[in-house]
């Protein structure tokens, strides 16, 4: 099934596509769907002239793996990890396939194409094939970073969470249409030039791996999204470095599932914060 989050006339309604319609299903959107088990409901009526918007407005948990293609790895001088380099987001992070991206404060905002993987059922201290089993569908993401807010300090945080900057859907599609395990294209492209490419079957830990490890110290529950990391051609990583310009339309698309298209809106409006002075 392909899912979405869909606008109407009075707001938003959760819908199962049905060839070329959007068939509503007795949610608002997939955030209460997948809490409640509705995605899975028969689906009602065609909503006339939906359009899909921000596919899971309210994730409880947005968790996100860096460092996880050999490519990416290697472009930032890094060894092989271990164990998955997590971080976090929250929900106000999150915006529409479609949405401007408006960006502040810094001079270096970069792209990274991602798969999402949207938990489906609880997993607490999973196993690989319980974490497997547990995933509801996939989604596309881009997690936009802001470089050298990330570069201030060792922790990634700062320059991860800016609100509204890590577009997302515009579908969830479920497991029994796409198979990332054997294998899917992920690609970002800038005003049409491709700048990233590389597969899912070559990611370091898979959506599986990370699940079940993330479960170990965290329960996860219905709707929250894991990111499963980025391939390499980062603007970073380049020489000279590339960062995205105003007015740029910034394409993320994984195959079988979907294409984010965001315009980039760059403002001048620098941060206000400043350190606090020592005696």
């Amino acid at each position: 099934m392909r899912l979405a989050t869909v606008s109407t006339p009075t707001g938003t309604t959760a819908a199962v596509q049905d060839g070329e319609d959007w068939r509503a299903l007795p949610a608002r959107d997939l955030s209460a769907a997948f809490a409640d088990g509705s995605w899975a409901a028969a689906p009602g009526a065609v909503v006339p002239g939906a359009v899909p918007v921000l596919p899971l407005p309210r994730p409880g948990k947005v968790v996100c793996c860096g460092l996880n293609y050999g490519e990416h790895i290697r472009e930032t001088g890094r060894e092989l990890p271990a164990h998955p380099t997590l971080f976090a987001k929250f929900a106000d992070t999150l915006t529409g396939p479609t949405d401007d991206l408006r960006l502040d404060a810094s001079a270096q905002w970069d792209w990274e194409a991602e798969l999402a993987v949207v938990v489906g059922t609880p997993l607490h201290r999973a196993d690989r094939a319980a974490a497997r089993a547990a995933i509801g569908g996939w989604t596309v993401a881009n997690d936009l970073s802001a470089r050298d807010w990330q570069r201030r300090t060792l922790q990634w945080f700062q320059g991860k969470a800016w609100d509204a900057t890590t577009p997302l859907g515009p579908v969830v599609v479920t497991p029994d249409e796409v198979d990332p395990f054997a294998g899917l294209a992920v690609s970002c492209r800038i005003d049409g030039v491709e700048v990233q490419r590389d597969s899912t079957a070559t990611l370091v830990f898979d959506a599986a791996d990370l699940l079940a490890y993330v479960s170990t110290f965290t329960v996860l529950r219905p709707g929250d999204l894991v990111l499963t990391g980025t391939p390499g051609g980062v603007g970073m990583a380049r020489d000279p470095q590339r960062w995205l310009a105003d007015g740029e339309v910034l394409e993320t698309e994984v195959e079988g599932i979907g294409t984010l298209r965001n315009t980039i809106r760059l403002t001048q409006e620098e941060s206000s914060w400043t350190p606090a002075t020592t005696a």
